[in-house]
């Protein structure tokens, strides 16, 4: 086996080994030394591919929002209908999630938990994915007539102000295990009432 490949290998266990722990214990509970056991590695080992154990959960970070933002994009169908196109986007989000449990506590770790001084280079590494938000926003928009008075870029405004204000309720709350489903559920409604509005539309004796 050539270096390289070894090299990777290594890297790819220390990772497994990193999503496991960092998406059961969470960042601050999560042990680099637990990590070590699991794969019977040093912790010099581990540092020389990820300087730290910052660097190592950023590095799973990264990977949750790249994979969910690539599952996404292969799986979002082609859908004129903006409200089923909605339930369609949470609806694949969720079976992502079903499908690699891993990932959900990382993601969940990431917007709800995570520490204070990596949440700017949190953000870097989920911009993929909000990037993707805003292009599904978007389209979705392109389904309806405005009102007077508000732009396109107003309602992605509001929305993200919604999204973050979510995020840092749960982040005060400490609601555990829980705050996942929750926070998803709430977002879906946040953006169904963000297009739809909240008051109950009587059909007009004309229409």
């Amino acid at each position: 086996m050539k270096r390289e490949e070894k090299n990777q290998q290594t890297k790819r266990r220390i990772l497994d080994a990193a999503l496991a722990e960092f998406s059961a214990q969470g960042y601050a509970a999560g042990s680099t030394n637990t990590i070590c056991a699991a794969q019977g590695i040093s912790k010099g080992i581990v540092y020389h591919y990820f300087e730290s154990k910052d660097g190592l959960f950023l590095a799973c970070v990264s990977e949750c929002f790249q994979r969910l933002t690539e599952y996404i994009r292969e799986n979002m169908p082609e859908c004129e209908d903006a409200e089923r196109s909605l339930e369609d986007y949470f609806a694949i989000r969720a079976k992502f999630f079903c499908s690699h449990p891993v990932y959900q506590g990382i993601f969940g770790e990431a917007l709800l938990s995570s520490p204070a001084h990596l949440r700017a280079e949190i953000q870097k590494c989920k911009q993929c994915f909000d990037d993707l938000n805003i292009q599904i926003l978007e389209q979705l928009l392109t389904s309806f007539t405005l009102r007077q008075g508000i732009s396109k870029d107003e309602v992605i405004s509001f929305f993200r102000q919604f999204q973050d204000f979510i995020a840092v309720h749960y982040q005060l709350s400490n609601t555990g295990g829980t705050a996942f489903d929750t926070y998803e559920e709430n977002c879906r409604k946040v953006l169904n009432i963000l297009l739809y509005g909240v008051i109950e539309r009587k059909q007009s004796e004309n229409d």
